[in-house]
């Protein structure tokens, strides 16, 4: 039976409409984000349609309308009037005390809440139906900014319940969530568009688009805190009423907002949304005290252009300006380098600080910050301060632009920059002093080399109290180092292990008795580790980019570290699905003597390979002159271009010597003879090339023939594992078929030759039955194992 779209339509509507409800004004989201929009899909679909079935206060409205030019004025019906500030308990006291006077009440009743760093805005119902938004502008009159604030989620269109005013004027503030300004500026750095200064520009910047659909696109809330005019309809007596009948209709109201009585009352709420005030959603700069009552408000009346009832209890300050002594930058324990920027001393947030973030140095360019500029500072919280802007009227004349130095200050290895990318990183990852516990942690993990007991806390005491600096170290441990290590657990400033990571010092060590065991088993799981696979190696060494599925290619097609560790980037790219970027990764890597070094060490602290075997004799396929020219990414060279020139210089060293108008002789237009010249002109990139034609040299004489070489029963089959093995385990399982030529694949498609199924198999044991797949259990698996061992 097909669904009337009337129907069809309202119920969208209703389902829309009530999961709103329910996240802004609930926080208890009934639906995921996914079904929200496959809704709204539909619905859109639906009314595209049925275009007379369309109303204004569809949820499809939020998306926002064309740009409208300007914006109109709004006058208030009833002003919008600012409040008066109070930035130390004394001021409420006089505040509360010229209350108590006044209607010669003590202890009166308030209501508090959060004072929201946004935009205050009004919005008009009539007939329960939203039908105007306005921004506070000068009190008596503000900017229509309707067709924006219908793209905020947060505002209903259509208010619920029933007993709504005729007319019904909501204050309140349009604000953006921390976790969606954050987002924003993420986005906007990774795709080098501009960022938002704070979330309170963030929002006053959204309603002030002329375009709504860049509204649309924009995180931002609403909060109502007070109404204006009201006609045709009565509101309960008092604020906090007020303010709980508004969430009933459906308006989002403060969870913060309390009802209070007296100074002390005033004094501890402050106190508490101070306390909490880092772990707020939104930025809030106070807390506003208004008397709860109207009919005391009425008669407290107004002074110049603010209520005498009502009071902001401000915070201190979370931006300031102060001077920049020096750029600096800070390398994280992943290698990533962040510049920072050391400052005057300006009290910000609560606090003096000298330090402020820049994030990146995409961030500095935006900024344009130099030495000396004078800047604006924010300090939300505990959150580490950040630059929010440059005042360049007050830069000293012929200040210089600042540069991310080319070194890591830690371990002087090169910082480098993947194409396109935002972070900059340091590429001497074994050996840089920042990166030392994230680089063991990774290199003793169980897919690496698996050294078992060795977790986060050795790590850290290890690093911290300076046995070791780098993965090598590990290999020359002895049972009296860790003894001596958990003896020490009670150093001052030093980091205690295990159980007593407290401080204290444990009862067995006060009376000099200390447990070995745990330490024997930990030299015994390093010992185990000594011999690995050239794969668990390669990825125990933690290159950027290079994880287990790029470190089993790298040991399947080159076979030994030895060959491995010597070659110039360009010839990683000759692997099936490493390009560029990746292979400048392991490059950069390999090109850190300090790196190297540590492979050094650990080879002569007795790790070994255990299956190092020639080169894979298909990489033969992908070798030549004009492969490599291709893969050095030289500019105009084409792949047409590039054959051209290995048939005239089938060596590096020719080609680097030749003059111009012999690439022109070889068949190379003039401007690409022209580019060719330039790049190999310079340094690197001659140096790089003839590295490269050495290594492909050498690669050459290792690869075997097609026809030496064993092709194991799996070859060019592809198997799927499911379920659990009785003996042995699935990685076990996986290893020893790839070994027979077998490639695993994490998926069951039509390409998948046959399906191991072990207990409990699941979804793709079922996927393999549709599409016909080969099954095998674990005694068909065992038996061709044992008959091809």
């Amino acid at each position: 039976m097909t669904t009337n779209p009337a129907t069809r339509i309202a119920e969208l509507r209703r389902q829309l409409e009530d999961a709103n409800h329910r996240y802004h004004v609930l926080d208890d989201p009934a639906i995921p984000d996914a079904e929200y929009d496959r809704l709204l899909r539909e619905l859109d679909e639906l009314e595209a349609a049925h275009p007379e079935l369309l109303t204004p206060d569809s949820p499809t409205q939020r998306v926002g309308a064309a740009p409208s030019g300007a914006f109109d004025e709004v006058r208030h019906a009833i002003p919008m009037l600012s409040l008066g500030n109070a930035f130390a308990d004394e001021e409420v006291a006089d505040f509360v005390r010229r209350i108590e006077q006044k209607l010669d009440r003590p202890d009166p009743v308030f209501s508090a809440e959060p004072k929201l760093d946004g935009l205050a805005i009004s919005l008009r119902y009539e007939a329960g139906r939203f039908v105007q938004g306005a921004t506070r502008g000068d009190g008596a009159s503000g900017e229509d900014v309707t067709a924006n604030l219908r793209t905020v989620r947060a505002i209903p269109l259509q208010l619920r319940g029933s007993g709504w005013p005729d007319v019904l004027e909501v204050r309140g503030e349009v604000y953006m969530p921390l976790e969606g300004f954050r987002a924003y500026n993420e986005r906007a750095l990774a795709e080098g568009g501009k960022v938002l200064a704070n979330p309170r520009n963030g929002a006053a910047g959204s309603l002030r688009q002329l375009d709504p659909r860049v509204t649309a696109r924009r995180p931002l809330a609403f909060y109502a805190y007070a109404v204006g005019l009201v006609e045709g309809g009565v509101l309960p007596d008092s604020h906090s009423a007020t303010l709980a009948q508004l969430r009933e209709w459906g308006l989002p109201v403060s969870a913060q907002s309390e009802v209070v009585q007296g100074l002390e009352g005033l004094l501890a709420y402050y106190r508490r949304i101070g306390e909490c005030r880092d772990r707020l959603p939104f930025d809030i700069d106070g807390v506003v005290y208004k008397l709860d009552d109207y009919e005391g408000q009425r008669e407290m009346g107004f002074v110049s252009r603010a209520p005498r009832w009502a009071i902001a209890h401000k915070f201190p300050a979370q931006e300031q300006t102060t001077v920049v002594e020096s750029i600096e930058v800070n390398v994280g324990r992943t290698g990533a380098v962040t510049p920072w920027v050391l400052m005057q001393p300006v009290h910000v947030g609560g606090v003096t600080v000298t330090r402020a973030t820049l994030h990146n140095a995409d961030q500095v360019a935006r900024l344009d910050v130099r030495v000396g500029d004078t800047v604006v500072v924010r300090r939300a919280g505990d959150v580490i301060p950040e630059v929010v802007r440059v005042l360049p009227d007050q830069r000293r004349p012929g200040a210089p632009e600042w540069r991310m130095p080319g070194h890591c200050p830690v371990c002087g290895s090169e910082i480098v920059r993947e194409e396109g990318a935002v972070v900059w990183r340091c590429s001497g990852e074994l050996t840089c002093a920042s990166q030392r516990k994230e680089a063991i942690g990774h290199f003793a993990s169980r897919r690496a080399m698996d050294i078992e007991g060795l977790g986060e806390r050795f790590i850290a005491a290890l690093s911290d109290l300076d046995y070791v600096h780098s993965p090598a170290d590990l290999y020359r441990l002895t049972l009296d180092d860790l003894l001596e290590m958990k003896q020490r657990a009670d150093a001052p400033k030093e980091v205690p292990l295990g159980d007593e990571r407290d401080g204290s010092t444990p009862e067995t060590a006060k009376a000099g008795k200390i447990a070995t065991r745990w330490a024997e088993n930990l030299i015994e799981a390093i010992d185990r580790s000594r011999a690995t696979t050239l794969e668990r190696f390669l990825y125990a060494l933690g290159i950027q980019h290079v994880g287990e599925s790029t470190a089993k290619a790298l040991a399947s097609w080159f076979g030994d570290l030895e060959l491995i560790r010597r070659l110039p980037w360009p010839m990683f790219k000759r692997v099936p699905d490493i390009g560029g970027e990746v292979a400048r990764a392991i490059g950069h890597f390999l090109d850190q003597p300090g790196n190297q070094q540590v492979i050094d060490d650990l080879l002569a602290r007795g790790v070994t390979i255990t299956d190092a075997h020639a080169p894979s004799a298909k990489l033969r396929e992908e070798l030549g002159m004009a492969t490599l020219l291709v893969d050095l990414e030289i500019p105009k060279i084409t792949r047409i271009r590039a054959e051209q020139l290995a048939t005239a210089f089938p060596e590096g060293e020719k080609l680097l010597t030749a003059p111009e108008h012999a690439f022109v002789t070889a068949g190379l237009p003039a401007d690409t003879a022209s580019a060719l010249t330039a790049w190999l002109q310079g340094a690197a990139n001659a140096k790089l090339l003839l590295a490269s034609s050495e290594a492909l040299a050498r690669l050459e004489e290792r690869i075997p023939r097609a026809e030496d070489v064993r092709v194991g029963p799996l070859e060019g089959q592809t198997v799927v594992l499911t379920g659990t093995l009785a003996s042995m385990t699935r990685d076990d399982a996986k290893a020893r078929l790839e070994a027979l030529g077998a490639k695993a694949a994490g998926s069951v498609s039509g390409k998948t030759s046959f399906l191991v199924a072990g207990e409990a198999a699941g979804s793709k044991l079922a996927k393999a039955e549709s599409l016909g797949v080969d099954i095998w259990d674990e005694a068909r698996l065992l038996a061709f194992l044992a008959r091809h061992e």
